[in-house]
């Protein structure tokens, strides 16, 4: 097991387009989790976690901290992304690992615009 992390992971440091990509990914989660952590304020006020049609009330609340599970999910988006790009490398070749880590750069990217728009809505102005 850590023979093949370590040559997947030298296997990854010969390409450098795929490893740029990768530490970017990897500094834009980081960053999303840091600007999660700096903008969440402890509050009694429960906001809007996730709307369904099928319940009675629609809109369901959640309390503050429920923010914080952005961050995290920037993170792991960043990992997965990483370790399934890094796979594909080794198994298909450079494009297509190329695109997974793009497609890792766009979720984290819309994460950080919906958690944008939810801070705004919740932050007293």
């Amino acid at each position: 097991m850590k023979t093949s992390i370590k040559s997947s992971f030298s296997q990854l440091l010969t390409n450098r387009h795929l490893l740029v990509l990768s530490v970017s990914l990897i500094i834009l989660a980081i960053s999303f989790a840091i600007y999660i952590g700096l903008n969440v304020r402890p509050s009694e006020l429960q906001l809007v976690t996730h709307y369904s049609a099928f319940g009675v009330t629609h809109l369901y609340r959640d309390q503050w901290f429920y923010l914080l599970s952005f961050g995290v999910f920037g993170i792991i988006v960043a990992v997965l992304h990483i370790i399934i790009a890094t796979k594909i490398f080794i198994m298909k070749g450079p494009s297509l690992a190329i695109l997974v880590n793009w497609l890792g750069i766009v979720i984290i990217l819309f994460a950080w615009a919906t958690a944008y728009a939810l801070l705004n809505v919740w932050s007293p102005s």
